[in-house]
């Protein structure tokens, strides 16, 4: 391909500012944002590796603690005695003292002394290895049984609920009873320097704040997180987090959440280090967890360390951001001089050529114009807009008829494009007008026609019940539910007629508790239900009362059950459900397993006159339950995929917000 001299001179100008700005730029962020991350998890290991040595620090102080205990002079004196009761009292000054959770004084079999428990501690590893002469510390897991042996308190102190946590692992646990323990066992010497038995101590880790706190301090003093980065510390039993001062929200600490189910699997299940970033709680930290293992080496939790990440990103952010902009305007100052020098030569030479492509192209107006150039190219340029000018003047009066021809027919053609979109517009609304007035008319007719018949049925299932009498009681709730009924056509009609006229009616609203109410629709739609193999299932867990219209809201709910059966002509599974609404009110949710809404369709079904069942459905069922509902401030949303049902819930609250009636 043959290349023209701007190509040319473009290529020899932009070829360092297009090629190697680019890689040195792209090097630079790949470098920047390599080390960065690296510098990250190098400042998590470090704060991890203090916090355990922390963690060591505290179990080899209740180490000493406790064997220096064993080797003081005061026990060695209260065994010379072999009075149990003073035994007990100096073991309980002693634990209150080194603030322990408890103290215990074994025989050389492992059996308990003093004071007095349930507390079987002879099947511990540190306790046989103190029996052997050699002291040891270690991390177990203590049942609520042993706790409860130990101390009630304990057991009551390391209950934790379980609290639902985004990413975390499927569990059916709902409280955590066990507490992690570091406890102590080391060997108690008579005067003689014989064996006399074990002296056993431990502290209860679960929600103990003041060791997670001071981690925290340890590990996060005052300014050593830049660009307002907060430090955290947990103690995990399992995955749950049993002392922590990660926070779910100002003031209540994260206790009972459960760590991300990547982590777990890492840490508890392979038994590796987690050294990077991890979703704690709410947010994204940079991570450090490592494994924690009993006396019995299994892995029964983790300790984490970790800061948030988010302002971290931020400034990465912000000084590659700055890098990129400093290369961009060196690259642009650079381009800009180059081009600048390259122009000189090759603007004439382009102007020219450009001038000639729009002559033969038609345009009789292109000319060079004057150039800066004063060599052969520029008198050269001159005397070709001259001849230029000859050419226009002969074809300026046939050009100009022509523009003007063309111009006139745009404007016609924009205004009959235009008249056309306002005639399908107006056609559109005059169609939708007609039939909402037609359906108005025709509604109303028919409402009133209705109620003659409906007071008819009602005098005379009066009557009917005065004269029978006390013969009445075997069926009196099928005359209540008949009753309930007329009044229900009654309100049917209220509401065709505020239909046509929405403005001039109103809803009458009482306390109301959902759950009944939705039995009271059921026995209306068992007609339906019967017809099909649909199994209906309740779980009912409202507990607030709300404000409506009975029977507007009884309608709402049957409509969408009669929709629901009838989505599910082969059987299938009706769920109701209610539950409490935040703070707002309580939803009810009906939902079946039949075909679904197309996502097409999801958008028009609150649409007046919209059906999908062409030849049974009017269009104006889920229009008006719209409209009563959006009557009192309340809203319906529906949720469906094609081929896996669909769930209506409806949204009420406690006190009606009152809006303008309108039928959507």
């Amino acid at each position: 391909m043959q290349l023209s001299v701007r190509a040319k001179l473009l290529f020899l100008v932009l070829l360092p500012l297009l090629v190697v700005l680019p890689i040195l730029t792209g090097l630079t962020l790949y470098w920047a944002n390599t080390y960065y991350d690296r510098l990250l998890i190098y400042k998590v290991n470090s704060d991890l590796a203090v916090a355990h040595q922390y963690f060591g620090n505290v179990a080899d102080h209740l180490g000493q603690n406790v064997d220096g205990l064993a080797r003081s002079y005061s026990l060695v004196s209260l065994l010379g005695q072999h009075t149990q009761a003073s035994e007990a009292s100096w073991l309980m000054w002693a634990r209150d003292e080194h603030k322990l959770d408890f103290l215990y004084l074994l025989d050389t079999h492992g059996r308990i002394i003093a004071p007095s428990s349930r507390f079987d501690a002879a099947t511990w590893p540190i306790v046989k290895q103190a029996l052997q002469g050699e002291s040891s510390t270690a991390i177990d897991i203590f049942t609520s049984a042993q706790l409860s042996a130990i101390d009630p308190a304990l057991a009551r102190r390391a209950l934790i609920e379980i609290v639902p946590t985004r990413n975390a692992a499927t569990s059916s646990q709902r409280m955590e009873t066990r507490g992690m323990m570091i406890h102590t066992a080391t060997p108690v010497y008579d005067a003689h320097g014989q064996l006399a038995g074990v002296l056993e101590g431990g502290v209860l880790l679960n929600q103990n704040l003041d060791f997670v706190d001071t981690i925290n301090r340890l590990v996060y003093k005052e300014g050593s997180l830049p660009f307002g980065s907060k430090g955290t510390a947990t103690l995990f039993l399992d995955d749950v987090r049993i002392a922590t001062n990660v926070h779910l929200f100002e003031g209540k600490r994260a206790l009972g959440t459960r760590v991300s189910r990547v982590v777990r699997d890492t840490v508890l299940g392979r038994g590796a280090t987690w050294l990077q970033r991890a979703f704690v709680v709410s947010d994204w930290y940079v991570s450090g967890y490592e494994p924690i293992q009993d006396s019995f080496g299994q892995r029964v939790g983790m300790l984490y360390v970790g800061f948030l990440e988010a302002p971290f990103n931020t400034a990465k952010t912000v000084a590659l951001a700055g890098v990129i902009l400093v290369i961009v305007l060196v690259s642009a100052a650079g381009g800009f001089i180059s081009l600048k020098w390259a122009r000189a030569i090759f603007l004439p030479l382009e102007k020219m050529n450009q001038t000639m492509s729009a002559v033969e192209a038609g345009d009789l107006s292109a000319r060079t114009g004057k150039l800066a150039s004063q060599d052969e190219i520029g008198l050269l340029a001159r005397h070709f807009d001259q001849l230029l000018e000859k050419l226009q003047a002969q074809n300026h009066e046939l050009k100009k008829w022509a523009d003007e021809l063309d111009r006139k027919v745009v404007e016609r053609t924009a205004e009959l494009e235009s008249a056309n979109q306002r005639l399908i517009d107006t056609q559109k609304q005059l169609v939708m007008s007609e039939k909402l007035a037609a359906i108005g008319e025709l509604t109303a007719g028919v409402a009133h026609e209705i109620n003659n018949p409906a007071a008819v049925i009602q005098g005379n299932l009066d009557l009917l019940v005065e004269l029978i009498g006390a013969h009445a009681d075997p069926v009196r709730e099928e005359i209540r539910l008949i009753n309930q009924q007329i009044q229900r056509i009654r309100l049917i009609v209220t509401n065709l007629l505020q239909f046509a006229r929405p403005a001039e009616f109103a809803g009458y609203v009482e306390p109301l508790d959902v759950n009944p109410l939705l039995s009271d629709c059921l026995v209306l739609v068992r007609h339906q239900l019967g017809k099909t193999r649909i199994v209906v299932i309740q779980d009912y867990r409202a507990t607030r009362h709300i404000t409506m219209n009975r029977n507007e809201l009884q309608q709402v709910i049957v409509n969408l059950m009669v929709n629901a059966i009838h989505a599910m002509p082969r059987g299938g599974v009706l769920t109701l459900e209610t539950c409490d609404w935040e703070n707002i009110g309580v939803s009810i949710s009906v939902t079946d397993t039949g075909a679904g809404i197309a996502p097409e369709v999801l958008p028009r079904i609150f649409d007046p006159f919209f059906t999908t069942r062409k030849q049974h459905g009017s269009g104006l069922g889920l229009s008006i339950s719209y409209g009563l509902l959006e009557r009192y401030g309340n809203h319906i949303s529906v949720v469906s995929e094609p081929g896996k049902g669909a769930t209506f819930t409806v949204w009420i609250r406690t006190e009606p917000i009152y809006a303008e009636s309108s039928v959507n």
